[in-house]
């Protein structure tokens, strides 16, 4: 199986910066895909970066310029910086990674989140 467990969340006042981290753990042999997503309170999930089939990221509009998702897939990691944060980026942040798996299955596995509050 795989787990994943994301950290780097906090408060943060407008303006300021986070790097999240999502650290994927078991059996794995490779993270084909990943991205990270968000809810905020009432409202539904929705994407915040993930990558495409063509080895790009795409961006949500409203953090283009501001988020960059990165990863080492050596080590199993995946990251969102975030800065020039605004109120409206306060949600729970989670990771999403497709893997590869030993057995041969590619398996998508979803993180418990981590909360971002930007408050002044």
């Amino acid at each position: 199986q795989v787990q994943l467990v994301e950290s780097g969340g906090g408060l943060v006042q407008p303006g300021g910066s986070l790097k999240l981290s999502c650290a994927a753990s078991g059996s794995i042999r490779n993270i084909v895909a990943m991205g990270w997503y968000r809810q905020a309170p009432g409202k539904t999930r929705e994407y915040v970066a993930r990558s495409t089939n063509d080895g790009n990221i795409e961006y949500r509009d409203s953090v283009k310029g501001r988020f960059s998702l990165s990863a080492d897939k050596t080590k199993y990691m995946v990251y969102l910086q975030m800065t020039n944060l605004k109120a409206e980026d306060t949600a729970l942040y989670s990771c999403n990674v497709h893997a590869q798996t030993l057995d041969g299955w590619t398996r998508t596995v979803w993180g418990q989140g981590t909360q971002v509050t930007v408050s002044s």
